[in-house]
């Protein structure tokens, strides 16, 4: 047995820690340890607790009760100078980097004390080719694509040589290439003695990485386990507390042609977005696209397209054969079509708004729920509850501001909106991001009943396992372009990587060089 599993030689303890604010318990008595130079794992629904409790040992949050044991000795760290000055480093899910400063500008924003900027160029350079991570110091951040700003923010951390590196969704935006050589300087930082504390919904990649897992449910530790001798489903079933059903594909006879779109090429009004070029693809009734790619490489933009929110010529995207290109978001829904973006807070929902007036936003056209200039707010108020209750949407009741709900529930709110609409075409991006296993599940179905109803669905997500899981179609986006799509039966994963990544790996390493 290794030092890891027998708890022989804790980096960090963490003992009885509890953490309330008004209305919920984050955290109840969570007590768990760290070992050196092991890879950890916390796992847990959205809700569980664990962003609470990495914002403790981070510094960011003060503990109400318990308390921590770093390196043997009392550990309460006021800030995150603090815990970084320990030796306590952290990649946060979503990166705060500058999109106009360069590398090592962004690097030294990072810094309590940089050093002279050709000085920290140096040591970038040479760390990040230590650790099979290559960087280019003098690259502007807004050119850099999702997977090279993630290194920007490891070095950072590496440049502090930490003791214990916390990672929140470190591969979120990585394709299966980019994960395996993250891993590889992972497994390398482990055999130097760094310990690491990994959140990932992904539960095969803990599979893969991690030596131990702590499991949290609603605040509270329910179990441990060595991952590799435990199943993914074991280990989802050990977070959500019930038997997870995996999502039941219909036999779905594939119809006319619902949705086509031909040599679109636009260009992106996203400050450093991604301008799409020659995009061809159809979607029959009864179909699910599955469109995959990094963050970064045009999805917004597409899903923009779809649904009418940037306009293009009006041949280039037809539903049900009648051009619909130079039409917005209002004629498209009345034409059928529907639509989810990968921003729930402020684009797919308004946040001060309540969940009512969330509901009327999107369904006023397709529910009929305006007259004559007058709002049926009756029908509203009850279209909203038919989304709560369906989608199993945690809230106390539709009078509440879309902002108040967790980024779960508001997830399920947002696509049982547009999917209980009855549309003939729908476009989702990043349907389950953010929620746990369970509502993932419910979500995948909802999206399948649609399709089995006869609905043309494109789903654009980085989850590969999801779309592997539901779609019938493949196809990958890479800086604005799409690969022809192919069947998904058959596909490997090394075959889904090569589409995503093009000549990326190559671009990488002429970067660094």
């Amino acid at each position: 047995m290794t030092a890891a599993e027998t708890g022989a030689g804790d980096l960090l303890r963490i003992e009885g820690v509890t953490k309330a604010y008004p209305g919920v318990v984050a955290n109840s008595d969570v007590s768990f340890a760290i070992a050196q130079g092991e890879v950890h794992a916390l796992l847990g629904e959205n809700g569980a607790g664990k962003s609470t409790l990495v914002k403790m040992i981070y510094g960011l949050v003060k503990p109400d009760a318990g308390r921590m044991i770093w390196r043997g000795a009392p550990f309460a760290p006021s800030q995150p100078s603090a815990a970084r000055s320990s030796g306590i480093a952290m990649v946060f899910q979503h990166f705060s980097l500058f999109e106009a400063l360069n590398v090592a500008e962004n690097v030294a924003l990072g810094m309590e004390t940089p050093p002279p900027m050709r000085e920290l160029a140096a040591r970038i350079r040479a760390v990040s080719e230590e650790y099979g991570l290559p960087l280019d110091p003098s690259r502007m951040v807004g050119d850099l694509s999702a997977g090279e700003r993630q290194r920007v923010e490891i070095i950072r951390c590496l440049l502090q040589s930490p003791k214990l590196l916390i990672m929140d969704e470190p591969t979120s935006v990585l394709t299966p290439q980019e994960v395996e050589i993250l891993f590889q300087t992972l497994r390398q930082l482990r055999s130097e003695g760094t310990s690491i504390l990994y959140i990932s919904h992904k539960l095969e990649e803990i599979r893969t990485l991690c030596d131990r897992a702590t499991v949290l449910r609603r605040g509270k530790v329910v179990g441990a386990c060595i991952p590799r001798d435990s199943t993914a489903r074991e280990m989802a079933e050990m977070m959500v507390g019930t038997t997870l059903t995996p999502p039941e594909r219909r036999a779905t006879e594939k119809g006319e042609v619902a949705l086509g779109v031909s040599d679109l090429s636009v260009a992106s009004p996203i400050p450093f977005g991604t301008s799409l070029k020659a995009i061809s693809f159809t979607v029959a009734r009864g179909e699910v696209l599955g469109i995959a790619g990094v963050a970064g490489n045009g999805q917004d933009e597409l899903l923009l397209a779809l649904n009418g929110e940037l306009r293009v010529a009006p041949d280039r995207v037809r539903i049900h054969g009648k051009s619909v290109g130079d039409l917005g978001p209002t004629d498209r829904r009345r034409a059928g079509l529907v639509s989810a973006p990968e921003e729930r807070l402020g684009h797919a929902a308004a946040p001060n708004m309540t969940l009512t007036e969330n509901a009327l936003l999107s369904g006023a056209v397709r529910q009929g729920l305006t007259a004559r200039g007058f709002i049926d707010w009756r029908g509203t108020e009850a279209f909203a509850e038919k989304i709560i209750e369906s989608f199993d949407v945690r809230t106390p009741g539709t009078h509440v501001a879309a902002r108040a709900l967790s980024g779960g529930n508001l997830q399920k709110f947002v696509v049982g909106r547009e999917l209980l609409q009855s549309p003939e075409v729908i476009v989702i991006n990043q349907p389950t991001w953010g929620v746990d296993a369970a509502a993932a599940a419910a979500i995948r179905q909802a999206i399948l009943d649609c399709a089995a109803g006869g609905a043309a669905v494109v789903v654009i997500s980085q989850d590969l396992d999801e779309l592997l899981e539901i779609a019938d179609s493949f196809a990958a986006l890479n800086e604005g372009r799409l690969t022809k799509p192919r069947p998904v039966q058959g596909l490997t994963i090394d075959e889904i990587g090569l589409m995503m990544g093009g000549a990326h790996g190559m671009e990488v390493a002429h970067h660094a060089g």
